[in-house]
């Protein structure tokens, strides 16, 4: 949407105060999150009264008449009318005055894919490179269907276009994205399947590395670990295979595609295709019929396989979804006890991924700016955070490098670039 703004004429605000409209893309995927919107709206509107504020993304689909209802907020923005954003703009009024207005389309099980131009003035050396959105699942504990529509690709030769666009800008890793992206292709004529996508764009990186966001286990393929074995420089050894329940009943309440035996196949079969692998996991805890006997079924599961982290989340009850009917939740206090059990193993296995670490060289993407206090920090194709000492990270921002590793017992690695490797 940015991009779409420039190429109109428009220009980066880098501060709010200076900003004349402020686009927000929100998510509605828990309460928390629309009360986050909320929150930065009021946020906005604080630092700069004057700005007009767009409302976009998932909470503008969820109920447009509340998000039009928000003070504060001058238009909404539906996600399948994001493309039509600079438009948008030119039909607000001078001053905000009146109701918000309001642009949000129905959606639909086959609405059209409608791409927005590749964000090549990125100021990110790590650009998305979305190539799906919505889906046709419907898992109990999500919204994200009703709020997205039904699952649809980017063509490939888009995505390639698209792909060489990006790499040509000079950006130094591409990482896929979409809704559900492991169902990537299947509404396609001829059908196209996710590896078959990878394997199209792997002639066209060049110096830059891919990237996959998260796929659901069931749709991680052998050719698909085939072809990150094959292009270790291409393609990142880095694989976030959202579990969410480590039990069958619970994943059979979720109404998950795979099983808890499935998911630890996959998890091993990958480790031995993939020389390096570093694969991460969702879980949600507490989720109903979670007893404690379930958690712990799935918890030993979980610590018993080759997991590089994992992203664990207190279940949230979300209404429109089948879970927030379902009776025998786990109370607050119980998820919060599992929650802190999980991450705490997660933690062991992320430091024991640093000291295996350290002293080995990597292939590390720097980060365009450095933080306040003038480190920069990169990303190793396996998925390790590095932080950059200012005269290491000034020169290579926003490239890919290799850098010598070293552990000294935080929650990021240490890095210094290897010249001869660089």
């Amino acid at each position: 949407m940015a991009e779409a703004l420039v190429r109109a004429g428009h220009t980066w605000a880098d501060d709010v105060r200076e900003a004349d409209v402020y686009v927000l893309n929100s998510c509605t995927i828990t309460h928390q999150a629309d009360a986050d919107a909320r929150r930065a709206v009021r946020r906005v509107r604080r630092e700069n009264p004057g700005v007009r504020v767009v409302l976009t993304g998932c909470l503008a689909n969820a109920d447009p008449a509340a998000a039009a209802s928000l003070p504060g907020v001058d238009a909404v923005l539906g996600n399948a009318d994001k493309g039509q954003l600079v438009a948008l703009l030119g039909d607000l009024p001078i001053a905000s005055s009146g109701p918000a207005l309001i642009s949000v389309s129905a959606l639909t099980r086959r609405m059209p894919f409608v791409p927005l131009p590749s964000a090549v003035t990125s100021r990110r050396a790590r650009a998305l490179l979305k190539v799906q959105d919505g889906c046709d699942y419907r898992c109990a504990f999500c919204i994200v269907p009703s709020v997205r529509g039904g699952s649809r690709s980017l063509a490939v030769d888009e995505v390639v276009a698209q792909a060489r666009r990006l790499v040509a800008s000079g950006v130094a890793e591409l990482v896929l994205t979409g809704v559900h992206l492991g169902t990537y292709g299947r509404e396609l004529r001829p059908r196209v399947r996710l590896w078959e996508l990878v394997a199209a764009l792997v002639p066209h990186l060049g110096s830059a590395r891919l990237r996959l966001s998260s796929v659901d286990p069931h749709e991680v393929d052998n050719e698909l670990l085939g072809l990150m074995a094959a292009h270790p420089q291409a393609i990142c050894r880095h694989l976030h295979l959202p579990v969410q329940a480590g039990d069958d009943a619970v994943l059979r309440r979720m109404h998950r595609g795979h099983t808890a035996e499935t998911f630890a196949e996959l998890v091993r079969r990958a480790v031995s295709m993939v020389p390096g692998v570093a694969i991460g996991s969702d879980v949600i805890v507490g989720h109903p019929g979670e007893d404690e006997a379930a958690f712990e079924r799935g918890a030993a599961l979980l610590r018993s396989l080759p997991l590089a982290y994992l992203h664990v989340f207190s279940y949230s009850p979300r209404r429109g979804t089948a879970a927030a009917d379902m009776p025998d939740a786990a109370p607050p206090q119980a998820r919060a006890r599992r929650s802190a059990e999980l991450r705490a193993s997660s933690s062991a296995w992320v430091a024991a991924r640093h000291r295996a670490a350290a002293g080995r060289s990597a292939d590390v993407v720097v980060h365009l700016r450095p933080r306040g206090d003038g480190v920069y920090e990169g990303l190793t194709d396996d998925d390790l955070r590095v932080e950059l000492p200012p005269e290491d990270g000034a020169v290579w921002a926003g490239r890919r490098v290799t850098v010598r590793l070293a552990d000294d017992g935080r929650r990021v690695l240490g890095g210094t670039v290897d010249h001869h490797g660089a």
